[in-house]
């Protein structure tokens, strides 16, 4: 009976290849936000080819799923649990051993406090500079209308909303910054290549929106990328992104009825 072949070294079972990460980051991003970032440009594409022009437009980013309220519901949580999927998958492919596990995410469990404070300051940094942006790009033409809380009037419209809010935050900060820094580091990037590479990505998958949500989101990105580069750490960039998103969502028809000539929607 010949003898069994010998495990290879420790190293070369945790260092996957370059191509085999390569392959990994390309699957990851085809189950998420890869995959809308290119139906955005392809919405992009058909947006500019219609005959309305780009700021007669809108965007739902909530749209109701079902004529049927108690189906409406389901659907919209299903697609909340649904759209988690590539985070689980992430937090498994780089899940530590040892504590902390999400170490390679930036997630430690540490300084919570801190870095929820500090996310709530980073709104402000974030939120106000995005609505001058928003207001110039609706005037120029840039953007087309975009209406964060399509629901209707439920019990539930506002806990959707919130999870949506907390959905985009977890989906895109987990993949965007702790995923694809860190294997992109593996991969041997620098710092300001990973930067600008994961902010034109956060970017494209915002191009439903009109170009000008282009510039925004690739100006967010470059600021979360430095920050994030800076710190190491993930939780105030969710706490940011929730609260972003968040207020937008059902801040809206109250902002849509004090300054409907901003952010009313084309008749």
């Amino acid at each position: 009976m010949s003898a069994a072949a010998p495990a290879p070294p420790p190293d070369e079972r945790l260092e996957p290849s370059q191509a085999r990460l390569w392959w990994e980051i390309a699957i990851v991003l085809a189950l998420g936000l890869g995959q809308s970032a290119v139906y955005a440009i392809v919405a992009l594409a058909y947006r500019l080819t219609r005959e309305t022009a780009l700021a007669d437009q809108t965007a739902t980013l909530n749209p109701s799923l079902s004529d049927r309220e108690v189906f409406d519901l389901i659907y919209q949580l299903l697609a909340i649990v649904f759209a988690l999927v590539p985070v689980l998958l992430v937090c498994f492919l780089v899940w530590a051993p040892r504590r902390p596990h999400l170490a390679p995410l930036g997630l430690d469990g540490r300084r919570v406090g801190r870095d929820i404070v500090w996310g709530a300051g980073l709104v402000a940094a974030i939120g106000i500079p995005g609505l001058a942006l928003y207001a110039g790009g609706r005037a120029l033409g840039l953007f087309v209308a975009v209406d964060p809380g399509g629901l209707g009037d439920h019990w539930w419209t506002v806990p959707v909303l919130l999870l949506s809010a907390a959905r985009a935050a977890v989906q895109e900060e987990f993949v965007v910054l702790g995923y694809l820094f860190d294997r992109l580091r593996r991969l041997g990037w620098g710092v300001w290549p990973i930067v600008l590479a994961t902010s034109v990505f956060r970017a494209s998958y915002h191009l439903y929106q009109g170009p000008g949500a282009f510039v925004g989101n690739l100006l967010m990105g470059v600021v979360f990328g430095f920050l994030f580069a800076r710190t190491g750490r993930l939780l105030p960039f969710l706490v940011a992104h929730f609260l972003v998103d968040a207020i937008a969502f059902v801040g809206y028809p109250l902002a849509a009825a004090w300054w409907p000539g901003l952010f009313g929607l084309p008749g």
